[in-house]
């Protein structure tokens, strides 16, 4: 199982509503997470700031399954709603693994 960091931030003022979303999120959402064999999926939240984690056995595997997937493309359309997206169209910044204790 492969390990993966993402840092990414929210717009301002839209802590709430990303947090109501993900407490509401659509079964089908994290159906489609399952599928794509993402596990240990996690968000933390430090005011505007976010880092994601996952783990996934391919992560060539499940960006095609999520690439293919409805349910993601319209999940990942509803957060554009809150998270910030920077000049170049950046919403997402992938974080090297410096370190792991197990």
């Amino acid at each position: 199982m492969e390990r993966y960091g993402i840092f990414f931030k929210l717009q301002e003022g839209k802590a709430e509503g990303y947090e109501k979303a993900h407490a509401e999120i659509w079964p089908e959402m994290t159906e489609a997470l399952t599928l794509a064999g993402m596990r240990n999926y996690s968000i933390w939240r430090e005011g505007d700031m976010l880092f994601a984690y996952y783990e996934t056995r391919s992560l060539e595997r499940t960006s095609e399954i999520l690439s293919q997937c409805e349910v993601y493309q319209r999940w990942r359309d509803l957060m554009e709603e809150f998270v910030y997206i920077d000049e170049f169209g950046q919403k997402e910044w992938n974080m090297k693994n410096v370190f792991y204790h197990e």
